[in-house]
């Protein structure tokens, strides 16, 4: 059983801002790294549910379901989803070279992913 991309993003706020008095074990970075993965789950299976709205088929594809976003949920909103679905996994890959992703970013990330949940859920054809 899966959670929820509800679910997801509140797991994601809790690592980005945790609770006053939390005994902190992960420093920002990886709490920051740990939270992308999570919110771009969140917009994959927020992706999943609005393509079977739309047609089942499109969520056996992911290359296709973004491609065919923008005839389907409109420009900004497959635009807004290919950004924030590239930035997260970008965020999500550790590279010994390169510095974890800020906390500040992912929060913005954050904010995005619950507005194209919206948009998404929003959205029937």
């Amino acid at each position: 059983m899966s959670a929820s991309p509800e679910t997801l993003v509140a797991a994601a706020g809790r690592l980005l801002l945790p609770e006053t008095g939390t005994v902190h074990t992960l420093t920002p970075g990886l709490r920051a790294r740990a939270a992308a993965v999570l919110l771009r789950m969140a917009l994959d299976q927020a992706l999943d549910s609005y393509w079977l709205r739309v047609t089942s088929s499109m969520t056996r594809i992911g290359k296709h379901r973004m491609l065919c976003l923008e005839w389907y949920a409109g420009h900004d909103t497959a635009r807004r989803c290919r950004t924030t679905w590239s930035a997260l996994s970008t965020a999500c890959h550790y590279h010994t070279s390169e510095l974890p992703p800020a906390p500040a970013e992912i929060r913005t990330r954050l904010l995005e992913v619950t507005a194209l949940m919206s948009a998404l859920s929003a959205t029937n054809r």
